[in-house]
């Protein structure tokens, strides 16, 4: 098996190319999905988070309401720990158990946002970084996301730079032009993974 990190920021183009990579026949783990399931009603996560914010957190029909949640913890860094505290270990047993099943000759790729700033590029066996220039995240997120400039320009000050994220990179995707440049690149990533995963 090949444990594969894959990051990038924020309308980098991640997602398509874990899409991609799935195509080609990788195992796709998604840590932001994992997160929402495992705080879906009547799961032990969203219980813990009720104990530990209150009942406010509860939209009328009992999912969690996440831009309410959101408001205590953006706000307040031991506030946000103390929900990372619970959300993070039932992701991790999730995404090991997700992977316990994918077989030994598995390419599997973990879509981690945060893999940068969490420090977890030692968890894999390589780290792929999709890139792409701060100009071209912002025209995305703007154009494609409906962002506000401003709400753009935000969320990618709060993440890693550039150059932090090629700092733990073993290889790097770059995503800064047109959608059918991706392809070949991605194309011969999934060559090198499945390589490796089959030991050559």
């Amino acid at each position: 098996m090949l444990k594969v990190g894959l990051t990038g920021g924020i309308g980098a183009g991640k997602s398509e190319v874990s899409r991609l990579l799935v195509s080609y026949g990788a195992v796709l783990i998604d840590a932001d999905r994992i997160a929402r399931e495992v705080v879906e009603p009547g799961t032990p996560g969203l219980d813990a988070v009720v104990d530990a914010f209150g009942p406010g957190i509860l939209t009328p029909e009992g999912t969690l309401d996440r831009p309410a949640l959101g408001a205590i913890v953006f706000a307040d860094p031991e506030r946000l720990a103390a929900l990372n505290a619970i959300v993070h270990p039932l992701v991790g047993a999730r995404s090991a158990e997700l992977e316990r099943a994918a077989g030994p000759d598995a390419v599997v790729v973990h879509d981690v946002p945060l893999l940068t700033e969490n420090g977890l590029a030692p968890l894999y066996d390589l780290v792929v970084v999709v890139d792409a220039t701060p100009g071209t995240q912002l025209d995305r997120l703007v154009r494609l996301r409906g962002m506000t400039e401003s709400d753009a320009r935000a969320r990618m000050a709060a993440q890693a730079t550039r150059e932090e994220r090629k700092a733990v990179a073993d290889l790097v995707v770059d995503n800064d032009g047109p959608r059918e440049a991706l392809e070949p690149q991605v194309r011969a990533l999934w060559s090198e993974l499945a390589a490796r995963a089959a030991g050559g």
